[in-house]
């Protein structure tokens, strides 16, 4: 509960502002991620973690089993370690091998499970898992920095700073797939576990888990290469490493078809920034610890690279406002945390008060950690359509949540250009030219809220004001999505993002960036305006270090 009962608490940011896909799109991870929320129950909760079985060679091929023991059960990541040529090396969906393929074990695998699982999990899509398994997934090296740390590390040597701050990791997923895909377990069967209650955290604990792993390959990989001469990786610089991420247009559609859950996860995140902004205490000592906090973002700032001309314009209106930052802290003292976000708003571009946010909510743990419990949601339970509301109050509605769009002429192709589609080929989600490519939208799916919700409209407007949805829809069910959505979006006030999801000028890599920042990402570097490279764990303590280590890893440490 917040303390000071007696200040006004200042409202959440309105839906208008925080929802528009330019502001997602400049999202920074923060105390609530998935990837936080994991780590403090493991901490909370002393688990314990150990290699339980590491049968690889020495040209890195074989498998491994790792295992999470909670209060009340036990998790093992089975890996399985590949020789794969280089030219079968690709990140993308259609690939068929990779350096190393995982599964999420619900439990300890027997030595018949893991003959099971070698069958099938190194296969992916052409393989299958059963419900015992939680998750799906594989890696690839990054393999000029891979090669250089075996090098490095075989010779007695460390390797060299600038390539690991260059690159970040030593392997990248390039897929975590789970809630059911390919055999793996449904999310309703392990939901009310409460290691598991917080969205993706089966997916965040495998991959923390072939972190793990991944440290320990390259080092056992050195040693099979340099002997008694190798030597293993600095505990400083190991902590660096993270695991990468390939991730393309599939995170998207996932937004737009959980408006709840997308509803609950930014609630928390503006309801954690509107306890510190109503906090009234602001002292000589929050000014130092937040300059500390702003300067550890600048030492990220500068680890962050990317070639993409979006996310180098990012960076540097990101360098501006971290200057100002430091200037506008060094001015004088700072009347209040409310005054820090105000100034960021007024001064910043979207990215750098994101940022701001960002930092603000890491001040403060002991308001903002209890929110964790407030992110999942069971959409189950308003997925009907309330069939007797009257047909001029769903109008009403309409016009107060989507009325900024009325302006929108639905014939006009630059509104209209894009479609979401399924492809064929692997089940992926697809965006493509509605006016380019022929039939296209004969498979288009339902991921156009805005154009839909207005469609409705114009039913409803030729309605007697009257009549209920229910009439409304045994004649027209073309609409009873878009009456879901109305009515959710009515109850959840972040449920529907601000913007148009298939106009000419939406960039989906927004929508991407929003997502991993609730995962925890950092340093996102787009490849194209469809998918991005991420960092995830960097900093991360190591399951040896868990019981010692703050929950302060997120951001670099200053220098001693």
């Amino acid at each position: 509960m917040m303390e000071e009962t007696h200040v006004t608490k200042i409202p959440l940011r309105p839906a208008s502002q925080v929802m528009k896909l330019s502001r997602m799109g400049s999202a920074h991870a923060h105390r609530l991620s998935f990837m936080r929320i994991l780590m403090r129950r493991m901490q909370r909760e002393n688990w314990s973690i150990e290699p339980t079985e590491f049968a690889i060679d020495g040209n890195g091929v074989g498998h491994a089993v790792y295992t999470a023991h909670t209060p009340t059960r036990a998790y093992s990541l089975v890996a399985f370690a590949h020789d794969l040529p280089a030219e079968l090396r690709s990140d993308r969906v259609i690939a068929e091998a990779w350096d190393c393929t995982f599964t999420l074990f619900d439990g300890i695998p027997s030595a018949e499970d893991v003959e099971r699982l070698s069958q099938n999990v190194p296969l992916q899509e052409a393989g299958r898992i059963s419900q015992s398994e939680l998750s799906l997934s594989r890696a690839n090296r990054s393999v000029r920095l891979w090669a250089h740390v075996v090098d490095r590390l075989a010779a007695g040597e460390q390797p060299d700073q600038t390539m690991v701050s260059d690159v970040g990791y030593l392997m990248r997923t390039t897929a975590v797939y789970g809630s059911g895909k390919f055999g793996a377990a449904d999310r309703q069967d392990i939901a009310d576990r409460p290691e598991f209650t917080a969205p993706f955290q089966s997916e965040m604990l495998s991959v923390y888990l072939t972190r793990t792993f991944v440290m320990d390959l390259v080092e056992h990989m050195a040693r099979a290469k340099g002997g008694d001469t190798a030597v293993p990786l600095n505990p400083t610089l190991r902590r660096q490493f993270g695991i990468g991420n390939s991730t393309g247009l599939g995170m998207a559609p996932f937004i737009l078809n959980h408006p709840i859950l997308l509803n609950n996860w930014v609630a928390s995140k503006e309801e954690a920034l509107s306890r510190v902004r109503t906090l009234s205490s602001f002292t000589a000592a929050d000014q130092s610890r937040f300059a500390d906090l702003v300067q550890r973002a600048d030492l990220n700032w500068q680890l962050w690279h990317s070639e993409h001309p979006l996310q180098i314009e990012k960076l540097a209106a990101l360098r501006t406002d971290l200057d100002a930052l430091h200037a506008f802290l060094s001015a004088g003292p700072i009347v209040s945390w409310d005054a820090i976000y105000c100034w960021a708003e007024d001064a910043l571009s979207e990215e750098g008060c994101e940022l701001v946010v960002s930092l603000l909510i890491e001040c403060h743990p002991e308001f903002v950690d209890e929110l964790s419990d407030c992110m999942s949601a069971d959409e189950s339970l308003d997925f009907r359509i309330k069939g007797d509301v009257k047909a001029g109050d769903i109008l009403a509605q309409i016009e107060q949540i989507y009325g900024w769009a009325e302006g929108l002429n639905w014939e006009e192709k630059g509104h209209n250009a894009r479609v979401w589609y399924v492809s064929e080929e692997k089940l992926e989600p697809r965006l493509g030219e509605r006016f380019e490519e022929d039939d296209i939208a004969d498979y288009e799916q339902p991921l156009s809220p805005l154009r839909d919700v207005f469609r409705f409209a114009q039913c409803l407007e030729s309605k007697d004001k009257d009549v209920t949805i229910a009439e409304v829809l045994l004649t027209h069910p073309e609409h009873r999505h878009a009456a879901r959505r109305v009515q959710i979006a009515a109850k959840y006030p972040y449920a529907e993002i601000r913007d148009n999801t298939i106009c000419a000028e939406m960039l989906p890599i927004d929508m991407l960036r929003f997502k991993l920042s609730f995962f925890g990402a950092k340093h996102f570097d787009p490849r194209s305006d469809r998918w991005v490279r991420i960092n995830m764990f960097a900093g991360a303590p190591f399951p040896q270090d868990l019981a010692n280590a703050a929950d302060d890893w997120f951001f670099p440490p200053l220098p001693s």
